[in-house]
């Protein structure tokens, strides 16, 4: 083990990935139930992302052994970047990009049938993804989750390599 795997033990780096997922979590759940923007379907995927990724690194953390827990860090390293696929691909839906998933989005018929564009109002989600609720930087909150996601893969994945020569 090098200089930077003494550092960066799997079991520890598992320990900060999950908590560094975890406050994004909590961080979407206060911008939820504090600030009162309610989530659409694509939040709620990468949400589920994070879970997943929380899940992985803490069973990571049962395994005894570092050897045995590196896999757990490769697939941290997965499930972060799942989200951060997720995230990116919302953010380019955000900001009209690409078409995101139907009925998550809200194109309007434009034919002059009153009845059908009154039927296409009802159905539209309350919470469209393809709207910004909030930026920071011009950022919004998918692209945050993206970059940080990004970050979070990049960092277990450097500590797999620091810690790949011990065992």
């Amino acid at each position: 083990m090098n200089k930077l795997g003494h550092i960066l033990p799997v079991n520890r780096t598992l320990l900060i990935c999950a908590a560094m997922s975890g406050g994004l979590l909590v961080a979407a759940f206060l911008f939820e139930y504090v600030g009162g923007l309610a989530p659409c379907k694509m939040c709620i995927w990468q949400r589920w992302a994070h879970v997943a990724l929380i899940l992985t690194a803490l069973s990571g953390l049962l395994i005894p052994t570092q050897i045995r827990a590196k896999p757990a860090l490769m697939c941290v390293v997965v499930a972060a970047m799942i989200s951060a696929a997720i995230a990116g691909f919302h953010a380019g839906v955000e900001w009209q990009l690409w078409d995101g998933p139907s009925g998550c989005t809200a194109s309007l018929n434009s034919s002059g049938d009153m009845s059908l564009l009154v039927d296409q109002l009802l159905a539209t989600p309350v919470v469209r993804c393809d709207e910004v609720p909030w930026s920071l930087f011009g950022i919004s909150m998918a692209g945050w989750n993206s970059i940080l996601s990004l970050d979070i893969a990049g960092f277990a994945l450097m500590s797999w390599v620091a810690n790949r020569q011990a065992g």
